[in-house]
């Protein structure tokens, strides 16, 4: 990867705009102030604008409240002057949602920075690896490679939550020896793993715990036990004053009852719905989420639907899943 041609690029402009995909996570999120802080450090002109609001669980990495939830009346002139356009954590421009159509239409230099397989055509450069295990490794190894600055605790603390979360604490396929080294890496620059991990994980409000229940409630099993359904509708958004943000995660407690191969949540939006998809071994569920118009990782994917119910397509989902776990056997 040649991150001497991202080095080049970033030295020879002056302005900048960060942006990640809806609902960002802490990779997003993580990877977004690592390189604003990043481009800080050279003096360079820099803002973090997001089409979602960031969850309130990843704050902590934000206590200057550098990100910005976009505003067409305030930032599309911004936007539509920047020297260069960075998006993190994406390789769809559909995924911008409301900023998609004033990213598309800026002149500025557009940059993808992503480790999702399957990109688009939509960005001038590309930065990809499907190997890595989060955008903030890329980061991490950018930083590495070029020494276009030096670590320091703030962009540590970024790339730690950003791959910390990423791996599932440590626990997915992409957590390799070197991921290790990375990790040991930030702490000797003062990450508390403890502190991290209590911010993300341990510092739930009641409500998303209550949802949490009735979700787990949810749970249906199908295929001789091997494929695991949950569903969260709106009423129990609405009844445990739950958001969208409070849901991630959720999907992963599929795959922890015994023999599901494959995990399917559900989520009933106001204009749609959306599915996550989940899956053990060499099962791909990006496929299965590619037949429904979504995308992601091998393991783990995701889908949205617009003007369609939860019972117009779970039947079609789950006999698709079905497929791939025949393929497997």
């Amino acid at each position: 990867m040649d991150f001497s041609l991202l080095k080049n690029i970033i030295t020879q402009n002056k302005s900048f705009i960060i942006t990640s995909h809806v609902n960002p996570d802490a990779d997003a999120i993580g990877s977004e102030l690592a390189l604003y802080f990043i481009l800080k450090k050279l003096n360079k002109e820099v803002r973090v604008i997001n089409h979602s609001q960031s969850p309130s669980f990843l704050s902590f990495l934000d206590t200057n409240n550098v990100v910005e939830k976009f505003d067409a009346e305030t930032h599309e002139k911004i936007i539509h002057s920047a020297d260069v356009i960075f998006v993190l954590d994406l390789n769809q421009s559909n995924r911008l949602v409301s900023m998609e159509k004033s990213f598309c239409e800026s002149k500025a230099i557009k940059i993808c920075i992503d480790h999702h397989q399957d990109p688009g055509d939509f960005t001038d450069h590309y930065f990809i690896d499907t190997n890595v295990s989060a955008t903030g490794e890329l980061i991490y190894d950018f930083i590495k490679e070029t020494s276009i600055v030096e670590f320091d605790y703030d962009i540590a603390l970024q790339i730690y939550a950003a791959i910390m979360t990423d791996t599932g604490s440590f626990k997915y396929d992409r957590t390799t020896p070197k991921v290790h080294r990375i990790a040991a890496h930030l702490l000797e620059l003062g990450v508390n793993p403890t502190y991290v991990f209590d911010q993300i994980y341990d510092q739930a409000k009641f409500g998303k715990i209550k949802l949490l229940g009735s979700s787990l409630s949810s749970i249906e099993l199908f295929a001789s036990g091997q494929i695991a359904v949950m569903v969260i509708t709106q009423k129990m958004l609405h009844e445990t004053e739950t958001l969208e943000a409070d849901i991630d995660g959720f999907v992963n407690f599929c795959l922890a009852i015994e023999n599901v191969k494959i995990g399917l949540l559900f989520i009933e939006l106001k204009n749609g719905m959306k599915i996550s998809f989940r899956s053990k071994g060499n099962i791909p569920v990006n496929k299965l989420a590619a037949e429904f118009g979504g995308g992601g990782h091998i393991n783990a994917a995701g889908t949205r639907l617009f003007n369609v119910s939860i019972k117009d397509v779970k039947s079609k989902v789950i006999k698709s899943a079905e497929k791939y776990l025949s393929e497997e056997n």
